[in-house]
Formats: C-alpha cells, sequence, structure tokens
C-alpha cells in the first residue's frame, strides 16, 4: 500500500505551535503540482485531462463569445446537456462558492466578472479503471482535492469543491445482462451461481439504461428521473423505486461492485470479499469510500403496470390542506395494495392570466398489476374523500402499460428540467406514525410554514412493502426505511438574483425552522434520506446513518485512513471543513 505525504497548515503565535490543521495543497501555495506534473497525470490518462472554466464563462466580459454563450443559454436547464459537461452541476447554487463571494452564474450581467467557484479546475475524463486509478494516485501523491463527478444531480453539493481535481466517470457507458451471474471470488473460493443480473458502467444514466432494457425485456430496480446515475449516489445512497414495494431498495439488490480505493487499487465488493466495503456501498454515501466503476444488480421481469394519477386544483385560500389531510389518511391503504409513487402539494402555483392556485397531484404505479378497473376501485374512496374535503371533482386518470419499461420510456424521454437554485429539507416519516391517527399533525406542521410561489412540498410513497421486509440485509443503509412510509421533502427555489446572504437566509430557515419542525412530528425516531436532505443537516451522522454510523465510520478509517475520499456530509466529514479543504 502507498502511503502519501500530507502538507500542513500550521498557526504559530509568539514561536508557540498552538493549532494544526491538515489542509488540501492550494493553487497558491508550493506544493501544488507544476505544470510539468499536470502533463504527467494527463499523458497516464492517455490526453483526457482537461482544465475547466465554469459553464457560464462565455457569457461574461474578458470570455465573452456570443456562439458559445448562446449554447450555454440555450441548454441552462438541460439535465442531459449539463450532465455531459464537467462545468456543469444540475443545481447552479452548487457551481458556486458564497465563502470567497464567487460565482459565475447564466443568469447574472455579462459585466459580472466570471469567478471559479466550486467548480473543478481540472477534470479527469476517465475512460478506464486505470485512468481512475492514475487520477486517484495523483490527488493522493500531491494531496490535492478530490472530487467524483457522473451526473451533478447532488442536492448537497458533493459533486463539486474549490480547488479540486474531478474524476469525471460520466463515459463509462456499458451495459451488460448476465443470465447467470457468478460473483468476482478470491482464487480458491467458490460461488454461488443462477442469479440474472445487469452490470451498469458508472456513467449509465437511467433514461439510457431503461431504453437499453427494454429491447432485453429485463428491469431492474431504478429511481423516477431522466439523468440521475445509477452507479453514483444513487444506488450508493439507497435509492427509492416504483419497484421498491415489489423488490426493495436498489442498495438492497446490489450484488458487487467494481470499485477504486485510496490506495489506488481496484477491487471488487461483493458478500465474498470486500465485504467492508461492500456494506458500506449499500447506503453509506456515494463519494465516501472510493470510486465506484461499475455495479452490478439483481435483473427482473419486465412488469406490466397501471399508472394513476390524481389531481384537485383550489385557490390558495380555499380547502386545499383540507384536502392534503383527507389523502394523508390514505396512505397505509394505497401502499398496503402496491401503490408506490410521488405525490406534489404547490400551495402557490401563479397560473398566467388568473389568480394563483394551489395544485395537488398524486401520481401511483402498481407494478404488476393490469388492470385498470381495480385500481380506479382502489382509489374510488380517495376520491370521494377528496371531494368531501375540498367540495372539488378530483380528476383521475389510470393508464395500463404492457411494461415498466413502457411507462418509463413515456414519462422519461431523456431530459430534466434542471440548472436552477434550489436547497431542500426533509424526513423519513413511519408507517406508525400514520397508523395512528397522526397524520392531521403532518398537514398542520407543512401548512403552516410560508411558501412563495413555485415552492413545493413532495412526498415520496416508496417504502413498505419489500422494503420493510428487508430489515435483515445488512448494509449501511439507514435501518429507518425500513419502518418508513413516506420520504416527505420541503424545497425552495432560489434566484441567482438574490445576494449569498439572502440565500443563506433560505437555508438557515430551512435548518433552523423546517427541519426542525418536520422533526418534531417524530422526535428523534426516523432521520432523513441522504441524497435527498439538508445540506446543513446538523446531526447528519445520525439522521442519515443511525446505528450504523459507526461502522460506517470504522470502516472509513480502515480503508481511507487520510481521507482522501470527504464529500459535504458523508461519512468522516465532521473532521472537516464544509468544502472539504482543511481539518477541523
Amino acid at each position: 500500500m502507498k502511503v502519501w505525504s500530507f502538507s500542513i497548515c500550521v498557526l504559530i503565535t509568539g514561536g508557540g505551535l498552538v493549532n494544526a490543521t491538515f489542509c488540501r495543497c492550494q493553487p497558491d501555495q508550493p506544493c501544488w503540482p507544476t505544470e510539468a506534473n499536470w502533463a504527467a497525470l494527463n499523458s497516464s490518462i492517455e490526453g483526457n485531462l482537461v482544465a475547466v472554466k465554469p459553464f457560464a464563462y462565455p457569457c461574461h466580459d474578458t470570455e465573452f463569445n456570443a456562439a458559445k454563450c448562446t449554447i450555454v443559454k440555450d441548454n441552462a436547464y438541460n439535465s442531459s446537456y449539463r450532465s455531459s459537461q464537467p462545468s456543469a452541476l444540475q443545481w447552479e447554487n452548487w457551481e458556486a462558492w458564497p465563502k470567497e463571494d464567487e460565482q459565475c452564474y447564466i443568469e447574472s450581467p455579462m459585466s459580472i466578472p466570471c469567478k471559479q467557484g466550486r467548480v473543478s479546475l481540472y477534470s479527469a475524463k476517465v475512460q478506464t479503471a486505470k485512468h481512475v486509478q492514475k487520477a486517484v494516485e495523483f490527488a493522493a501523491r500531491h494531496n490535492i482535492k478530490l472530487v467524483i463527478r457522473n451526473t451533478g444531480h447532488d442536492f448537497l453539493g458533493r459533486s463539486s469543491a474549490p480547488n479540486s481535481l474531478q474524476i469525471f466517470t460520466h463515459n463509462f457507458k456499458n451495459i451488460s445482462i448476465i443470465d447467470e451471474f457468478v460473483p468476482t471470488v478470491p482464487s480458491g473460493m467458490s460461488a454461488p451461481g443462477g442469479i440474472k443480473a445487469v452490470t451498469l458502467g458508472a456513467g449509465v444514466q437511467l433514461h439510457e439504461m431503461y431504453s437499453f432494457l427494454a429491447s432485453k425485456g429485463v428491469m431492474v430496480v431504478g429511481g423516477s428521473a431522466n439523468t440521475v446515475g445509477v452507479a453514483g449516489g444513487y444506488v450508493q445512497g439507497g435509492g427509492h423505486s416504483f419497484l421498491g414495494w415489489l423488490h426493495g431498495m436498489a442498495s438492497d439488490n446490489a450484488l458487487e461492485f467494481q470499485v477504486v480505493l485510496a490506495n489506488g487499487s481496484l477491487i471488487f465488493a461483493n458478500p465474498y470479499q470486500n465485504t467492508d466495503i461492500f456494506f458500506a456501498l449499500r447506503g453509506g454515501g456515494g463519494g465516501s469510500f472510493g470510486v465506484v466503476v461499475s455495479v452490478t444488480v439483481k435483473a427482473y421481469p419486465n412488469y406490466p403496470v397501471v399508472y394513476a394519477t390524481v389531481n384537485y386544483t383550489t385557490s390558495v385560500n380555499g380547502p386545499f390542506w383540507k384536502g392534503s389531510d383527507a389523502f394523508h389518511k390514505h396512505i397505509v391503504y394505497l401502499n398496503d395494495n402496491g401503490g408506490s409513487g410521488y405525490y406534489v402539494m404547490i400551495p402557490i402555483t401563479l397560473v398566467p392570466n388568473s389568480q394563483s392556485l394551489s395544485t395537488f397531484v398524486l401520481f401511483l404505479a402498481f407494478v404488476n398489476q393490469t388492470s385498470t378497473d381495480a385500481v380506479g376501485k382502489l382509489l374510488s374512496p380517495l376520491r370521494s374523500d377528496l371531494r368531501k374535503a375540498t367540495g372539488y371533482e378530483p380528476s383521475l386518470n389510470v393508464v395500463s402499460f404492457p411494461s415498466l419499461s413502457g411507462l418509463y420510456t413515456t414519462l422519461f424521454r431523456g431530459n430534466d428540467t434542471t440548472g436552477m437554485q434550489a436547497r431542500m429539507g426533509s424526513r423519513l416519516v413511519s408507517r406508525s406514525f400514520f397508523e395512528s391517527a397522526n397524520s392531521t399533525q403532518l398537514t398542520e406542521a407543512v401548512s403552516s410554514l410560508k411558501f412563495r410561489p413555485g415552492d413545493a412540498v413532495i412526498g415520496c410513497i416508496v417504502a413498505g412493502g419489500q422494503v420493510a421486509k428487508n430489515r435483515d440485509i445488512e448494509s449501511g443503509l439507514n435501518p429507518a426505511w425500513r419502518d418508513t412510509m413516506v420520504h416527505l421533502m420541503i424545497t425552495r427555489l432560489m434566484s441567482p438574483n438574490m445576494t449569498f446572504d439572502e440565500q443563506a437566509a433560505i437555508a438557515a430557515n430551512i435548518t433552523d425552522q423546517e427541519v426542525p419542525l418536520l422533526e418534531s412530528l417524530e422526535s428523534g425516531k426516523m432521520g432523513a434520506y441522504l441524497n435527498e436532505a439538508d445540506a446543513d443537516e446538523p446531526d447528519f451522522q445520525q439522521k442519515f446513518w443511525g446505528t450504523n454510523y459507526p461502522r460506517l465510520r470504522a470502516i472509513k478509517a480502515s480503508r481511507d485512513p487520510h481521507d482522501l475520499f470527504i464529500v459535504r456530509k458523508g461519512v468522516g466529514s465532521e473532521d472537516w471543513d464544509s468544502d472539504g479543504l482543511c481539518r477541523v
């Protein structure tokens, strides 16, 4: 095992050492790699190293380029395009560095100088596992802040960091179906085969996966988006899905990872070798334990599915929340009958040439069901109660698809609307909470919040069923998922026209007021889903991982003793500042 040296930032007062902090090397320090060092890295990864400028740099003075700026603006909210650019993140606020007053927003006036912010200085656009190893070894040798980025989908800012080297795994697009998967095992050991599986490269995105699987007649547990990377933070953080009710979390279905560790070694992690890493990568969070090159997951039939939507609209001051309260009383019943999906409550929706409205929409998938009549009958009591609560007739649309891939390719055509600025807070809400007739408390808590146009409350009905039954699976996943009925999120949109102080006030309100309000519903019990949570969660160790955290922290210390892989609110990050640049 290689041992790398680390630079030390030392504060000396009056001739004495009063504080010593290990820091990552910065560009203005003698330890920073020379041009020759960077050229050597570029050569070692076959010319795939690029210097990175912020996504919007062609639209600002000194760098202005009309043709390039047009391309940037045309793709500002296009998740497919943003995911392919090392300089872009899906949520624009994580490209800025408020601490140093650095930003390069597309929406900002051309006269405002473009500054690097949290965008990596260099990107290793890796094509092979060997390239990943070379980049990891370089970062360790020179004590450079390392970032792993696939698609840039991250609400906590884990895909960016100031003055960093980025490992861009986006181009690992291989997908293969294995009829009789046999895990990779050490010499002299045998492992059982016979499981149908799918191996996905680290750069495969959901819409690419669904399109490929549609032609093969198989399906895997995957998310409800277009450009999220399957093998990245999605499966490593847990991964909820329409298929969760039948087959559990995405992390429950992982069979094997191929991963590059902090010492540069390329390993396989599965139930037969490197079991500690296998435990950690199944729910312990992306970016904390290594660079995943590929993941192999269980394959299932391409089930038929019935998809239903229910919605109602009221005036802003109307009986909107009464309808929400009526809906919450049906969640357990719907889930117990196979319903998985999402509901969105937007208290203030601006409608052109009309008054503002409040909107509720429910999306439910009933996997491995074919009867639209049966699903319509199942939803009839809910519609009746919504009608009584609001005085409005809720709309209902029920459609049968012969396959899940048919549903996915209908819903997800390759692009999500991103490029905006957003923060969120969330909590997992237990089944017992709803069974105890406490749902009115949830409605009262959420309705007491202040909302601006476009702010939404999103409920994910993606647990229960097999997610709950898999409680004996040994993995890094937050154990609270096994008791969860709803993963509830509050989203807050921000504007690039806001000052950093104004944006910080929105974030602070989430942390100090809104999340504690949700937490009070089941004080100290449930925690949050680490992929869709408050980026400033104060007790993230307990909230994201519960009783699993001490084991995850021990694995981290053993496998990455110098903390090469540190991400915001990730395992071990409590020892570092929020940018992962200096120990605290």
